[in-house]
């Protein structure tokens, strides 16, 4: 049986939550757009983000990472911001592992 300052210290262990970052297709943002995207904020080479970029169109939604949610927030207001500059409205979702 665990003292508490065993079980506060296990509580401090444990793995922290993570997060699917995932973009969704829409009719007007580009495709070109959505690789770009994925190569400057996700870090993805040209194959790999073209890849993703088709499965968004295809199937409607991808996945661009798994992160904590500090840096899946992060991911997804630097989404956002592009996103808005180009006056595309490209959104992207956060889903819990």
């Amino acid at each position: 049986m665990m003292n508490e300052f065993e079980q506060d210290l296990d509580l401090k262990l444990d793995e922290p939550r993570m997060f699917k970052v995932l973009l969704l297709n829409d009719d007007v943002t580009t495709m070109d757009f959505v690789v770009e995207v994925l190569m400057d904020i996700f870090h993805y080479d040209l194959d790999s983000a073209s890849r993703i970029m088709l499965e968004i169109h295809h199937l409607g939604r991808g996945v661009c990472g798994v992160y904590t949610e500090e840096i899946a927030l992060s991911k997804q207001r630097q989404v956002m911001q592009a996103a808005a500059k180009a006056n595309f409205p490209l959104k992207v979702e956060l889903e819990e592992e």
